[in-house]
């Protein structure tokens, strides 16, 4: 379709809109249902694509899926997606809380095509969002999507996670130098093992762990560099005490406390989720260090408290230069293939960005329940998901939050719904 109108649009079919759009079916009723459509860029729904190695696994529990927390006895759970599929009793067999990345990404594929009312479309790709005016003032959005065409919408739920962060030193670089690990799973082969590889991981956390782990045990002719400002790989902060933390009803006491204590609590809880390593992934990975060295061929070399001042292409290799902390010198190091364990941008995204500055929002925020403040006069609501660890904290960008979550933007959703009139463009007329 060249046109299209819906009540409700989300963009991204990830866990938060796949939440949503569950919710919706749960809870508003199917004529809500029937008029809200999820799109999605990619032909697929995928969960973390970049890193869907077979051995990962999720950092939180499996009942913390779309479902569970808000309405346990959901057909879109979890546990009735393994009963559907025959492996409920293998995976109580396992006797984990953790499930793998590739079992919570078929979960997910499962969820988006069960839905009974709700659309998936696939292939769509978000290219900009005006406010639609009207005599009435703006109340609609006009979304146009890569391929030209466009969809008009009351209301509308941004979910497709925050911008890929490259450092700047390595934005200059080819792209066939340089893998992010939102990409990893998908061009690792492009490593090849034809020869002897000087590979370099920046980061230190679980992304980039991940990946050092991978191309160590995948390319046993490589050499591989682990570049870290840290002064070492450090463990999740992950005690029962500290997880209470991320209940959905601590967002209630985070989003009401003082400014000061949300930056204390964002900076005493950046441990539990951005800057250190699973127990288990640590353990495996030091085991591996050791044993290179017990059989005297360490392939895995640790640069710790390093700055990445710049890097070139310096025929065909990338001569990487990096600022010593602990002495103050610069040295050279020169790598064949750069791995980013960088994770994302702290801003908003751009697709935020760009729609507020089309609305006339200097500063962006949002509402207790995720609904972005709009100037006066909008009859068209935004809410935004995933991107409000300022005011919502860190559990916001985190599964644990996404069914309770959904919940109430639905309730939001509800409590600001009106029938949206007939719109009429130059080439078609498009009614509810």
């Amino acid at each position: 379709m060249r046109h299209q109108e819906v009540e409700l649009l989300a963009i991204g079919a990830g866990p938060s809109n796949l939440a949503l759009a569950v919710a919706v079916e749960e809870l508003a009723g199917s004529e809500l249902a029937q008029d809200t459509l999820v799109v999605e860029q990619r032909d697929d729904v995928a969960w973390q694509r970049g890193m869907l190695l077979p051995w990962t696994t999720s950092q939180v529990s499996f009942l913390k899926d779309l479902v569970t927390l808000r309405n346990p006895r959901s057909a879109y759970s979890f546990v009735n997606y393994l009963h559907s599929v025959g492996r409920l009793d293998q995976f109580i067999n396992l006797g984990s809380f953790s499930a793998y990345r590739m079992e919570i990404s078929a979960y997910l594929a499962w969820v988006a095509h069960s839905l009974q009312h709700v659309r998936v479309q696939y292939g769509r790709r978000c290219g900009s969002i005006r406010p639609h005016h009207t005599a009435d003032g703006p109340s609609h959005w006009s979304v146009e999507m890569s391929d030209g065409s466009t969809i008009v919408c009351r209301h509308l739920v941004i979910g497709g996670g925050r911008d890929v962060h490259i450092p700047e030193a390595f934005a200059g670089l080819p792209r066939d130098k340089v893998i992010h690990s939102t990409e990893f799973a998908v061009r690792v082969d492009e490593i090849g093992t034809d020869r002897p590889l000087r590979l370099a991981v920046v980061g230190g956390a679980q992304s980039a762990a991940e990946m050092l782990t991978a191309v160590h045990q995948s390319f046993p002719l490589a050499h591989c560099t682990m570049i870290m400002r840290s002064i070492g790989l450090q463990a999740y902060e992950a005690s029962k005490f500290t997880n209470e933390l991320f209940y959905p009803s601590f967002v209630d006491q985070f989003h009401a406390a003082l400014p000061e204590a949300r930056e204390q609590l964002l900076r005493e809880m950046h441990r539990t989720n951005y800057s250190g390593l699973t127990p288990e992934l640590l353990e495996s990975l030091y085991r591996r260090i050791y044993l290179d060295r017990l059989a005297g061929d360490e392939r895995i070399e640790m640069l710790t408290m390093r700055d990445v001042v710049d890097a070139q292409l310096d025929g065909g290799e990338v001569a990487v230069t990096l600022l010593d902390r602990k002495t103050g010198g610069m040295t050279q190091h020169r790598f064949d293939k750069i791995l980013l364990g960088t994770g994302f941008a702290s801003a908003m995204p751009r697709i935020v960005q760009d729609l507020a500055r089309s609305a006339g929002v200097a500063d962006i925020s949002v509402n207790r329940h995720y609904r972005m403040n709009l100037p006066a006069g909008y009859g068209a609501t935004c809410h935004l998901q995933g991107v409000n660890e300022s005011t919502h904290g860190i559990v916001d960008s985190l599964l644990s939050v996404l069914a309770i979550r959904a919940e109430e933007i639905v309730g939001d959703l509800l409590a600001h719904r009106s029938t949206p009139p007939v719109l009429v463009f130059a080439d078609s007329t498009l009614t509810p």
